[in-house]
């Protein structure tokens, strides 16, 4: 398409050029003959009136006129030519944004397609080589206790997954919070108290820097978003974690932070983490569990309670969640 519109702004351009020099001629010709018959009896040589009067043909209003019109032609060609070079250049970027968006959605997708299969069959798998040993075997009170507690626990992740499927839907489509006084303190310090008896290595500290009164807020909502805030730590964090929520007040806006020491985040990756099933590597190659629903499912709801919420770097390594809701306005 370039070579073609190239070779075609040449031979429009050398035919406007052709064209202004035709009739040059032509005028510059017609005023020659003029010249030349009401001077034909002053004794002047043909050579000089011929050179006078090319001299005032280029003086002339009709040659003035005549450049200033294919001038025009010129710069309407160019113009043209910067305009198709734009326009073409934009459609080429919006294709190559459209194909890169359609190829990172499929990546996606089958980076999801990938976790989930492998997030459902490792738990079930579990659970039932728990009941063939119970089944197949004779165990001690003990034994049989421990088996017992492991199958709970994969019960448990399998629950969590499978809400989390039907959430992030939810979300999607017909999600309405359902608003109740909610005393955000003491919801993370719960939630905190249960990740303690999970992950026993972790250290878990809550800090409240001013008075948080309680807030109209979803409560099952505000739990999943401080719930996968505070494991997405956990998982992201594999050496001495460890973990700090912040609760603030600074007038209507109640801020809640959850830093972490963990690997961090790129800023490409955190253009993108909110994204429905974006997790960051390959998932063939990734070592942490996951679907890349969580913080789809916590930006969502955030966004319901008409909160905000953002990503920063933690000092000296790590990162920084941060929740912004407002303390008396209603979500709508």
């Amino acid at each position: 398409m370039l070579l073609a519109f190239a070779w075609w702004s040449i031979l429009l351009w050398t035919n406007n050029r052709d064209a202004f020099n035709a009739k040059v001629e032509l005028q510059r010709m017609a005023m020659v003959a003029e010249q030349m018959a009401q001077h034909q009896d002053s004794g002047r040589s043909e050579q000089r009136i011929i050179e006078e009067a090319v001299r005032e043909y280029y003086k002339s209003e009709a040659y003035l006129s005549l450049s200033k019109y294919y001038k025009r032609r010129e710069y309407m060609i160019v113009g043209e030519g910067v305009v198709f070079v734009i326009s073409m250049a934009i459609g080429v970027w919006l294709i190559n944004r459209g194909y890169n968006k359609e190829v990172t959605a499929a990546q996606q997708r089958r980076n999801f397609l990938l976790s989930i299969t492998h997030e459902l069959k490792s738990p079930l798998a579990s659970i039932r080589l728990i009941l063939e040993t119970f089944r197949k075997r004779k165990l001690t009170e003990e034994q049989a206790d421990k088996l017992t507690r492991n199958g709970l626990t994969e019960t448990e992740r399998l629950t969590t997954l499978v809400n989390d499927l039907l959430l992030s839907a939810k979300l999607e489509t017909v999600y309405e919070p359902h608003l109740e006084s909610t005393d955000l303190g003491k919801l993370v310090r719960d939630i905190m108290q249960k990740l303690r008896d999970k992950y026993p290595k972790v250290a878990f500290s809550l800090r409240e820097d001013n008075h948080i009164p309680a807030i109209e807020a979803d409560r099952l909502g505000l739990t999943s978003v401080i719930l996968n805030l505070l494991e997405n730590a956990v998982k992201y964090t594999p050496d001495s974690p460890k973990i700090e929520v912040v609760l603030d007040r600074v007038e209507d806006i109640v801020s809640l932070a959850v830093a972490d020491n963990g690997i961090g985040i790129s800023d490409k990756d955190k253009r993108q983490i909110f994204e429905k099933f974006y997790r960051v590597g390959n998932e063939d190659t990734r070592r942490t569990k996951g679907t890349g629903l969580g913080l789809f499912i916590v930006k969502e709801i955030v966004k319901s309670h008409e909160g905000q919420i953002s990503v920063l770097d933690n000092q000296p390594k790590g990162t920084i969640f941060r929740i912004q809701l407002p303390s008396s306005k209603k979500a709508g």
